[in-house]
């Protein structure tokens, strides 16, 4: 298995962020030909407004995203932002949608699939519904890690087991910023074309989390329905440090700061 080469689409920057302008099918057009090529150690984080913020207050963290093979706009303020820059982005690229449309699309290619993430049980349940959804996708495995940083030695235990899996893609579904720098890390030791990171994907498709409706998603609020779900564990994600991307945002727009 080759080691993945950069072949980068156009991008524009938020706040020193870089963004892929790309949509869903043109996601799924190059997971397919890194899977194709056998090329190991692509992964694509699926960003928002919470993503770039997190690259605002880590430094670290703005380099692993700058190091993924696609920063993928998943966000209605980077979709606009995205247009203000030229480029022509219909639809943001929403995690969850795109993780059914490309097990829809290649199901029956016969690649194999890896969930990593969730809560007990979430990723094998998931699985169970995929399998039966998407006749001819293959299951390589599943894991569910604790909430807790995992030792030295589970993480090799667990590299070695997804290696071992020859899966073709690692769905990641923990959270920003915590499932790229897991992939950032683990690259080039599981020998696998593709990881995505896709966040509360596990939940939604399993039932465990309610989605916003779509009209919600597509008009860029979705962060109020979720929220309103979720008050206690979000309420500085959406209210401190959406207010910051705000600002910021207005003042690179105008001129006033660069990034």
């Amino acid at each position: 298995m080759q080691i993945a080469t950069e072949d980068r689409t156009d991008s524009f920057r938020v706040l020193g962020v870089r963004v892929d302008a790309v949509q869903i099918g043109d996601v799924i057009q190059k997971m397919d030909e890194w899977i194709e090529r056998r090329e190991a150690g692509h992964t694509i984080a699926v960003t928002g407004m919470h993503g770039v913020m997190e690259a605002m207050h880590e430094e670290e963290f703005g380099r692993i995203l700058e190091g993924a093979s696609l920063v993928v706009p998943d966000g209605y303020p980077l979709v606009v932002l995205g247009r203000r820059q030229g480029f022509a982005l219909a639809r943001r690229v929403y995690g969850p949608e795109l993780m059914e449309a490309f097990c829809e699309e290649t199901a029956r290619k016969g690649y194999r699939h890896y969930f990593y993430g969730g809560a007990e049980g979430v990723a094998d349940e998931l699985a169970r519904r995929f399998a039966r959804r998407f006749a001819g996708m293959e299951i390589a495995g599943t894991y569910c890690p604790p909430f807790r940083a995992l030792t030295e030695a589970e993480e090799r235990e667990v590299c070695e087991k997804i290696k071992a899996s020859k899966a073709d893609v690692v769905w990641v579904g923990l959270s920003t910023p915590k499932q790229e720098r897991w992939m950032a890390r683990v690259r080039e030791a599981l020998g696998v074309p593709v990881m995505v990171g896709v966040g509360a994907a596990f939940d939604f498709h399993t039932g465990r989390v309610a989605q916003a409706p779509r009209w919600m998603r597509e008009n860029g609020m979705e962060w109020f329905f979720r929220l309103v779900s979720e008050p206690q564990r979000l309420w500085r994600r959406y209210l401190v440090n959406g207010s910051e991307f705000a600002w910021l945002v207005m003042l690179e727009q105008l001129g006033l700061r660069k990034f």
